[in-house]
């Protein structure tokens, strides 16, 4: 199979530099706040196209999944957060703007431009920050692991919402944060066509084995996680399901 055979992806590497230079400096700075453990991360290769695959609970997710990664890391980053203070952080440290309510091809192919140069990429298939259990799941990162074969790391966060906290509430400070980086999963590119089921049949391959990870790293940990956000805070759309259609 040939670079010609799969999807258009981004003429516009990200740059890894700004990251690289500064996420350790940030990485301490979060520490000074709260008390972050990192499990196993060791289990992320050293080289290559990798996708780190998260639950979300809490909304310092994305930053700590960039933060306290072993290399560089590009996620994928709800497109209202560019519009925010935060907008010129996040297109610095090269992360990839996500419209969460459509089939965006701008974030697949900048998706696929960070894999193919072996870099990692970070996801949320949640969707939303919610209880991290994988109740909803969107196939996008299953679409992702079948164009290129990168290997998909989970990872599981503890801690960065306490329980019955809002959606966009933080720990205290003190409190401590876990995560906890899971064994790797890994299906064969396929050629095109890819089938909407194909790309089903895999999502939910790769959910089974995320659910797992969670109860790995519950038993790893010794903690839960903090439940649904309670109402009326809680999302309930429908296009977040594993149902959602797939590029």
């Amino acid at each position: 199979m040939t670079h010609a055979d799969l999807p258009r992806s981004s003429d516009l590497p990200p740059d890894t530099r700004w990251l690289a230079r500064h996420a350790p400096r940030a990485a301490r700075l979060v520490r000074s706040v709260w008390d972050v453990r990192v499990h196993d991360l060791d289990r992320v290769p050293a080289t290559g196209p990798v996708i780190l695959a998260s639950n979300h609970i809490g909304l310092v997710d994305g930053p700590l999944l960039v933060l306290f990664a072993p290399r560089p890391t590009h996620a994928l980053t709800k497109i209202e957060m560019f519009s925010s203070r935060a907008g010129g952080l996040l297109r610095r440290s090269g992360q990839i703007p996500l419209d969460r309510d459509a089939v965006d091809m701008a974030a697949v192919r900048a998706s696929l431009r960070v894999l193919r140069d072996g870099g990692v990429l970070g996801i949320f298939p949640e969707g939303h920050r919610g209880a991290g259990e994988y109740d909803l799941f969107r196939p996008g990162v299953a679409y992702l692991a079948l164009v290129t074969g990168a290997p998909v790391v989970p990872v599981t966060f503890f801690g960065t919402r306490e329980p019955g906290g809002a959606r966009s509430s933080l720990p205290r400070r003190g409190g401590s944060i876990d995560i906890v980086y899971g064994e790797t999963w890994q299906t064969t590119p396929h050629e095109w066509p890819r089938t909407r089921e194909q790309v089903r049949a895999t999502a939910a391959l790769l959910r089974q084995h995320l659910r797992g990870e969670v109860e790995r790293a519950r038993s790893l940990t010794g903690r839960d996680l903090p439940g649904p956000i309670p109402d009326p805070e809680s999302h309930n759309h429908p296009s977040a399901g594993s149902k959602r259609g797939t590029p």
